[in-house]
């Protein structure tokens, strides 16, 4: 599979990779990212629809592995295979080129009002302290932020349990702007229902390019389109 990029300028660049490999979306072109790790909510569990089950006993899963109907292989296989790009799942409508919805998330310590960081370029990115492949990204989201102050890393956790969250934001030492949004208000105006997912919002508001799953935010391709914002 080749994934390209283009500007306006008619510049870009493309790479061959193999199929299946994570990518990032984006309203006219594509970035390859070479990891692919996500959880995912599985389907078919009715706990998954019973907000009176914690999310820590919930199913998450690896989504390869959320396909329980084994007699049927073929239909397994298709369910794989169109979730690979893992992009503007289902009917999701394409969120890249629209306005990044707005929202206030609150939790007693910290605020995040989506539109205090209109004329800025925003990293929103969704995640929650138990799923792997969020902690898998952190270290490199932490040193982007450190790199780069010009760019807003705003983080919304889905955690439920405030002392967890407390206890792993001062063990790994998370010093980017992140708030607890247990109720998942901001997650579903996103239409978010893998973490991580990662939003990139340009300085009008609009959403450029959506990650999903862990991504190596230290990619010489993914820093030099930051930089291009």
């Amino acid at each position: 599979m080749t994934v390209s990029s283009s500007s306006s300028s008619g510049s870009g660049w493309s790479k061959t990779v193999p199929f299946g490999a994570g990518i990032v979306s984006g309203s006219d072109d594509s970035v390859e990212r070479p990891r692919t790790g996500f959880q995912a909510r599985p389907s078919v569990e009715p706990s998954f629809f019973d907000s009176s089950v914690p999310k820590t006993q919930r199913p998450f899963v690896q989504y390869y592995k959320d396909v329980r109907h084994s007699r049927f292989p073929a239909l397994v296989l298709l369910i794989a295979l169109a979730a690979v790009p893992g992009c503007d799942r289902g009917a999701h409508p394409k969120q890249a080129g629209k306005p990044a919805p707005d929202f206030t998330v609150s939790d007693g310590r910290t605020s995040i009002h989506l539109a205090d960081y209109r004329g800025k370029v925003v990293l929103l990115n969704f995640w929650w302290s138990q799923c792997g492949p969020c902690i898998e990204e952190l270290p490199s989201l932490l040193q982007l932020h450190h790199d780069d102050p010009n760019l807003a890393v705003l983080a919304v956790s889905i955690d439920e349990d405030p002392d967890s969250y407390s206890n792993f934001i001062r063990r790994r030492h998370v010093d980017l702007v992140t708030v607890r949004d247990p109720g998942e208000t901001a997650a579903r105006l996103f239409n978010t229902d893998m973490w991580p997912e990662t939003y990139l919002i340009d300085r009008n508001g609009v959403i450029r390019r959506k990650f999903v799953g862990a991504t190596d935010w230290s990619d010489p391709e993914i820093r030099k389109y930051l930089k291009s914002l």
